[in-house]
């Protein structure tokens, strides 16, 4: 029974696995710390390997890596932070998540030079069949709670899911869906180069169905330069679907994300246009889904929906009673609930997180200039407010330019998990530490968009950069290090570099968006899609 073709076949691709690295990443990946801890011990207890192989010329790993660490260990010593206990415990957790990057690079390098060509890519299939597998799970599960073959458009139990409904959709990591999203662009690029189609179109489904709309914008513009300069006639085909099924997901699927997408570029263009044209909008207002809306056009919107209903309600009893009988046979037609009643509208509800941001905005108001003030009304998303407020720190800071303000000084996963909120994960009570600079401008902008409406909290909106955190925390010393010791690093093989190019250009447009190191997810993989295309198109040399 088990000598048949496909049973052979079966035992021959499990052993063409690295298994070490697959669990490895399935855990590494995981949102949990405590997971990501249990992946570390595991791959070093499986190899028990620490050359790192650091080397100012011709380095095994990217500088990058120990240079951070030292830049942030400079800072401490330089404004003499060793004296505040907590600060230096923070800044040992920002060091250990450093220390995990580290790790991570190395053991996937590692399984690139101990395995051939052949076992890396079957591993990378077989984590992107597990991250479909659990997606479509995700997916299938709302259908079924919702009774929706597409629960893009199912309006019930209060919107929950609608708009919405890509952000359950997490894959393996279970962390947010735009993790899930930037895997799948990472797995969309690296199959279309090795013209794996299938493998190609099922990364896209699952890419969409996150709905990530700015994976989505970035993933068309990196597909358009490989179209025009990286791909042949098959490949060129396969972008071209990948586009189609983005047309049509937006269009069939889900066609109130093109609202969302249009009015975000509208108010980033012409602010001033898009805050005159909200009141012309009242009588499509109805139609409008409440995520796309502002608090003050919600309550618009629940005052007309209740006029609507009650003309409604007028109209039928007026039916009502000029109707004089029904026939015996006939069998009377129970109306269903209109869209527009209250029951299908969105309805924010405030999570315990929230409750410890709104409190702390009380308890804070004087530092909290922007999240205290009700009169608020900001003109521009919040990610570009604060990179505002990042440069005008830093021209009132001059000595902060050259290597920042410090670990967990001012803009960070670390910042915001430190300052006892909850928002980045539990931290110890009594070793909380939030810094001045901190508090003042990320974090106030932060509770500003979180603190209210969800339909506030967007990527748009929150202030987490990788490109931020560099320049806040280690100033242009750690940008520069950044530049040259970890793009470098890639770009310097660029010779040998195919789908590495591609995925460079995309991985640099996505560190725009969170802070994607400390996240401890994407990066990993990324680096081993590029240590893999080093090895197999330097051996075709």
């Amino acid at each position: 029974m088990f000598s048949t073709p496909y049973f052979v076949r079966l035992r021959h691709s499990l052993k063409s696995i690295d298994w070490k690295i697959l669990i490895f990443l399935l855990l590494f990946l995981n949102v949990k710390l405590i997971i990501k801890l249990v992946a570390v011990i595991f791959i070093c207890a499986a190899r028990f390997d620490f050359k790192f192989g650091f080397r100012f010329k011709n380095s095994r790993l990217p500088l990058f890596y120990p240079l951070i660490i030292l830049i942030g260990v400079f800072n401490w010593v330089l404004y003499s932070q060793f004296t505040n206990l907590n600060y230096s415990i923070a800044l040992l957790t920002g060091i250990s998540s450093w220390f995990f990057c580290i790790v991570a690079i190395h053991q996937v390098k590692l399984s690139v030079e101990l395995n051939t060509r052949l076992v890396i890519h079957q591993t990378v299939k077989v984590f992107f069949i597990i991250n479909a597998i659990v997606s479509i799970a995700a997916y299938m599960l709302i259908v079924f709670k919702t009774g929706a073959i597409n629960p893009y458009l199912y309006q019930g139990e209060y919107q929950k899911y609608f708009i919405r409904t890509g952000d359950y959709i997490r894959g393996v990591s279970f962390d947010t869906s735009t993790t899930n999203s930037v895997l799948n662009a990472f797995g969309v690029i690296y199959f279309l180069h090795q013209k794996k189609a299938t493998m190609a179109l099922l990364c896209m489904a699952i890419l969409l169905v996150t709905g990530s709309n700015v994976t989505n914008v970035i993933l068309s513009v990196v597909l358009l330069f490989i179209f025009f300069f990286q791909s042949d006639r098959n490949q060129k085909s396969l972008i071209v679907i990948c586009f189609l099924l983005l047309v049509i997901f937006m269009v069939k699927v889900s066609p109130q994300n093109n609202q969302y997408i249009v009015n975000y570029f509208e108010k980033i263009l012409d602010p001033d246009k898009t805050k005159s044209k909200l009141p012309s909008q009242v009588l499509s207002i109805r139609e409008t889904p409440d995520s796309i809306l502002s608090p003050e056009d919600r309550k618009l919107k629940i005052a007309i929906l209740s006029l609507d209903s009650l003309h409604r309600a007028q109209i039928e009893k007026q039916n009502s009673s000029a109707t004089t009988s029904i026939e015996a046979t006939e069998k009377p037609v129970i109306p269903g609930d209109s869209i527009h009643t209250p029951k299908f509208q969105h309805v924010s509800f405030i999570t315990p997180v929230e409750e410890n941001m709104v409190d702390f905005i009380q308890t804070h108001p004087s530092e909290l200039q922007i999240s205290s003030d009700h009169n608020f009304h900001p003109l521009y998303p919040g990610k570009l407010i604060a990179w505002q407020q990042t440069f005008e720190y830093l021209k009132q800071h001059p000595e902060k330019i050259i290597t920042g303000a410090g670990i967990g000084n001012f803009s960070s996963k670390l910042a915001f998990r430190t300052s006892g909120i909850k928002v980045a994960g539990s931290y110890p009570e009594r070793f909380k530490y939030i810094s001045k600079a901190f508090l003042e401008n990320h974090l106030d902008l932060y509770l500003y968009y979180f603190s209210k409406d969800d339909g506030l909290h967007s990527v748009v909106n929150n202030p987490s950069s990788v490109y931020d955190q560099l320049l806040s925390e280690y100033g242009v010393a750690g940008l520069f290090a950044f530049c040259f010791f970890y793009i470098g690093f890639f770009l310097r093989r660029y010779n040998v570099l195919t789908y590495g190019v591609s995925l460079i250009f995309l991985l640099s447009a996505i560190f725009f968006i969170d802070y994607w190191f400390e996240q401890l997810s994407i990066v990993v993989f990324f680096e081993l899609l590029l240590f893999l295309n080093i090895k197999e198109d330097a051996q075709k040399l």
